[in-house]
Order: structure tokens, then C-alpha cells, then sequence
């Protein structure tokens, strides 16, 4: 199941929804009220337990959190969040770093805007893409993914987290911006990016944002 085929069936599932709808879903799974359709929640037993939590990892710009948020839009939007995503799915040497919660919310969104087995389907294609970091129960699966996992840079559509104040406060605590899709699809440049993250001349995207992180029906990577 490549990218290109989650995003065709999601067109079909989800309808015409928009940024807003996958706010107000995500805030619903977060505050415990979504309906329950089969997906995991960040307060399940799947959430990472304090035995799991290791030292955080070195800062670098070039590993990235999109909160549950901007990878539901991504499916189910597409738009900005897409454009974002894209340009981290274009390129090998850029990290997506998730925690299992942080997933857990995204998909139970998901389910709720569309079907629990795009949903399903969905979150095999993203456990191949992504770095699993493993965060304290109770803490901001974003905040947390990127404190832990190293990351410099979050896209989400959180106001709370992308606000003139939210950001001077996290910047404070944390070596990290948090962007809307929209601003950090402008602000990403991966050719000046990649001298400092990988070292050289940038040679441009190595791999198709669609179809890496296909997953086949045997669980294994492809592409």
C-alpha cells in the first residue's frame, strides 16, 4: 500500500473536509470524547511506559515531528499539510521522528473522519516512514517527539503550538519551531539544508513521496 493509494482511497472516503474538521477531530480523540471506533488512543495501553524513555536524542534540523494533526490532513486534505509532508517524504536523509501516541491519536482521527481500516492502512504506511521515539505517558505527543527524538522542526495545526507566544515560550525549553504545513512547506530548503545535515552538494530528491513506504500485504518495506 504505497501513499499514492491511501491518498485515492481517502478522496473517495473522506469527502470534502478541511483543515478545521481534522482540528476538531483530534481535539475530540485528545480529550477522551471521540467515538469509539476501534482505533488506539495516546491514553491506551499501547502508550509508552517510563521504563521505555531514554535520553534524548541530539538536536538536528533535519529530523521532523508533524503532529496528528498535519499527518491526518495530510491523508484526508491534502493541500499545505501534503505539500509539507511531501518534501520530507522526498528525501532519505530527512527524519519523520514519531512516538507510538502520537500515532495512536492520528489514527483514531483518521478512523472517525473516514473508516478504521483506511485508518488501519494508513498507520502501517507511516510506522515504515517514521522513527519510533518513545515519550512519557501524559506528555504532548509532539512536544515529547521532538524533546526525545532530536528534532528541531514541528508541523502542526495547533494554535496553541504555533502561536507568536506559544513559540517564544517553547523556544525557551526546547531547540525546536513549530510551523503550520503551510509555513513550513515554504520555509523547508532542502538544498541548504542538506550540507549541513548530510555534507556535500545537494543532489536533489532521492525517492518518490508517493510511493515510498509501501507496505505489502507480507509487512515488509518496499521501494
Amino acid at each position: 500500500m504505497t501513499f499514492a493509494d491511501l491518498f485515492e482511497r481517502a478522496a473517495a472516503l473522506a469527502g470534502d473536509l478541511d483543515e478545521a474538521d481534522v482540528r476538531r477531530a483530534l481535539d475530540d480523540v485528545r480529550s477522551g470524547s471521540a467515538p469509539d471506533d476501534g482505533a488506539a488512543t495516546a491514553s491506551d495501553a499501547s502508550a509508552d511506559g517510563d521504563e521505555a524513555v531514554t535520553d534524548p536524542l541530539d538536536p538536528s534540523p533535519a529530523r521532523v515531528v508533524a503532529d496528528a494533526d498535519a499527518l491526518a490532513a495530510d491523508l484526508l486534505v491534502g493541500g499545505a499539510a501534503r505539500d509539507a509532508l511531501d518534501a520530507l517524504r522526498s528525501h532519505a536523509w530527512t527524519t519523520l521522528v514519531a512516538s507510538d501516541p502520537l500515532l495512536d491519536d492520528a489514527e483514531a482521527a483518521i478512523a472517525s473522519l473516514s473508516d478504521p481500516d483506511l485508518a488501519a492502512d494508513w498507520r502501517a504506511a507511516v510506522e515504515a516512514w517514521r522513527e519510533p521515539v518513545a515519550q512519557p505517558p501524559g506528555d504532548h505527543p509532539a512536544l515529547a517527539s521532538a524533546y526525545r527524538g532530536g528534532a528541531m522542526q514541528i508541523v502542526s495545526l495547533d494554535p496553541s503550538l504555533t502561536g507568536p507566544g506559544a513559540a517564544a515560550g517553547l523556544r525557551d525549553r526546547l531547540p525546536v519551531s513549530v510551523r503550520e504545513p503551510r509555513a513550513f512547506a515554504t520555509v523547508f530548503d532542502p538544498a541548504k539544508l542538506y550540507p549541513e545535515a548530510v555534507g556535500g552538494e545537494y543532489p536533489g530528491p532521492d525517492r518518490d513521496p508517493r510511493t515510498m513506504a509501501a507496505v505489502g500485504a507480507d509487512g515488509d518495506q518496499h521501494g
